[in-house]
């Protein structure tokens, strides 16, 4: 498929979607959401990728929506964009392979949505975000989704109903980004941690992301029973046998794609 509003790159197991509307600081539009979408299914489905990487090119990270998007509608053609600016919720939510978010800059509205939307996140020092539609009149409801899991409920609230700016460090204590890194060093360290995370065994990994969003919304006893489960899964894979004799025999493991 050949993408206009995002970059798409794919090199040593790793996928990396890069957003690139530069010189509109990377706001989501009705193209933009359709192709980091398409673009995320695609990695998912490819068989030589295990880990995603979502970045951006310019200033920052998202501004958010387009506030073209929101103008002159009716409520269900209001509906209908929601609905497609926040597809990504389910779509990186349901996918099989870990995703990563590299952010600099800045991270506002849908941008800080993304950035909790991923499973993890790493953030240039000086970068800021926030849940800031509050301040024109309208709201990041959408966002709140993944940032409550994230965050918990009087934070959440706090980002929605204020529409403050925290930096990196304030992102990192709450449990937004999992580390800050020198501005200079993002790629390095974002590509790191891809890498650490692609050495290990495909098919354990898929399992466990699979298995931690069903578990994290159930109650306790049937939270243990999957968590059983799909550790049970695991140890009938060729790769936990693989793991033990690597481990054993000091070698690396050759791990199975499929």
């Amino acid at each position: 498929m050949e993408y206009k509003n995002i970059n798409l790159e794919k090199k040593n197991y790793i996928g990396t979607i890069t957003l690139n509307r530069p010189d509109n600081l990377n706001v989501f539009t009705t193209p933009l959401a359709n192709e980091l979408n398409n673009a995320l299914i695609e990695l998912d489905n490819d068989e030589d990728i295990r880990v995603v990487v979502i970045k951006a090119s310019g200033k920052g990270f998202s501004a958010g929506i387009d506030i073209n998007e929101l103008k002159d509608k009716t409520a269900l053609e209001y509906y209908d964009t929601t609905t497609l600016m926040e597809k990504m919720n389910e779509t990186i939510t349901n996918m099989k392979k870990p995703v990563i978010a590299s952010v600099h800059g800045f991270a506002v509205a849908n941008g800080i949505g993304l950035t909790a939307l991923c499973d993890l996140a790493i953030a240039a020092k000086g970068t800021k975000f926030g849940a800031t539609a509050i301040n024109v009149g309208l709201s990041c409801i959408g966002p709140a989704v993944a940032l409550s899991k994230s965050l918990g409920r009087k934070k959440t609230l706090e980002l929605l109903l204020t529409g403050k700016i925290i930096d990196a460090d304030e992102a990192e204590r709450i449990g937004l980004i999992n580390k800050v890194v020198e501005k200079e060093d993002l790629e390095e360290e974002t590509q790191k941690l891809a890498y650490e995370i692609a050495s290990k065994s495909p098919l354990a990994m898929q399992i466990t992301k699979k298995a931690f969003y069903k578990m994290s919304d159930l109650e306790l006893s049937k939270a243990i029973e999957l968590a059983n489960y799909a550790f049970s899964q695991i140890c009938t894979l060729e790769d936990a046998k693989e793991g033990i004799d690597a481990f054993l025999n000091k070698r690396e493991p050759n791990w199975k794609l499929k």
